[in-house]
């Protein structure tokens, strides 16, 4: 086994992107021990990596842990907390904004990604249409039904497996049979590489978007998920999500959630960190 120390300049606050990682039942989260295991796969090699928070908020530093893989799991864990970006440049844009409180609440806070691009866009779907604490049971259900486990890390079902999946099979776990359409249909475009999710790092946002909603299933909200949970695209703000209307409507005191040209007034300030303020706004009411 590995060890590596990483550190950067601050804020990152990483206990609070502990406990929005907790929420889900399929991470292996201890924030006591300021822990994470992050399931990783390199070319069909499957790495448990730990992730330990050894900094503070001002002086973020980490004691990285794997088997192998050294180079590429550094690469990835960057990628998935996002070592990379400047929150403190992010936080003074928006002190100049009608945000700037929750800002200072949420001070440092980073967006963290998806573990992997086909397990976030296949998430996103099984989240469709149903209550949280719903989906993430169903979530689970599936992923400990088809998935893998490694050292106390569970992985989701490869594209391959899933492609191989019935909707007979995904009824059993109570998806909806729409739903179970989907997910199979995706699995299979992947498999098949129609679907190369490591090409779209390098595509704009509207090209990706243009890709994705031709897929049966995948709508907007959908879309701006992935954008912003799979590649770390830093300025969607998700309008139709009932979070953030939701969360809008109790930071700004509404008796009504907000309309559409309510909520066009109000994003326009935060360009272009758009999805750091959707993240500050679920924060807020999680």
């Amino acid at each position: 086994m590995w060890e590596e120390k990483v550190s950067f300049s601050g804020p990152y606050d990483f206990n609070l992107a502990l406990s929005r990682l907790a929420l889900d039942p399929l991470h292996c989260v201890d924030t006591e021990k300021r822990l994470v295991k992050i399931p990783l796969s390199f070319n069909n090699k499957k790495i448990a990596a730990e992730v330990i928070g050894t900094g503070t908020l001002e002086k973020p530093e980490f004691l990285i842990r794997a088997d192998i893989e050294k180079e590429r799991t550094l690469e990835r864990l960057s990628e998935i907390f996002q070592w990379d970006v400047k929150l403190l440049q992010i936080h003074e844009h928006f002190q100049t904004t009608e945000l700037k409180t929750l800002f200072n609440e949420h001070y440092g806070t980073p967006l963290v990604l998806e573990f992997d691009p086909f397990s976030s866009l296949l998430k996103s779907i099984i989240h469709q249409q149903v209550n949280l604490k719903f989906a993430f049971t169903l979530t689970e259900r599936f992923v400990k039904s088809f998935g893998e486990e490694l050292d106390g890390v569970w992985f989701y079902p490869s594209p391959e497996k899933v492609a191989q999946l019935s909707v007979e099979q995904l009824r059993e776990l109570q998806f909806s049979g729409r739903k179970a359409e989907y997910v199979i249909g995706i699995a299979k475009l992947a498999a098949s590489g129609q679907l190369d999710f490591e090409n779209m790092k390098s595509k704009s946002d509207a090209e990706v978007a243009q890709e994705l909603i031709k897929i049966r299933g995948v709508g907007p909200w959908t879309v701006e998920n992935f954008l912003m949970f799979a590649l770390g695209r830093p300025n969607l703000f998700p309008m139709g999500d009932i979070g953030i209307q939701n969360a809008l409507k109790k930071y700004f005191n509404l008796d009504e959630k907000p309309t559409p040209a309510q909520m066009e007034k109000y994003k326009e300030p935060w360009n272009p960190y758009l999805s750091y303020a959707s993240l500050y706004l679920w924060r807020s009411i999680e």
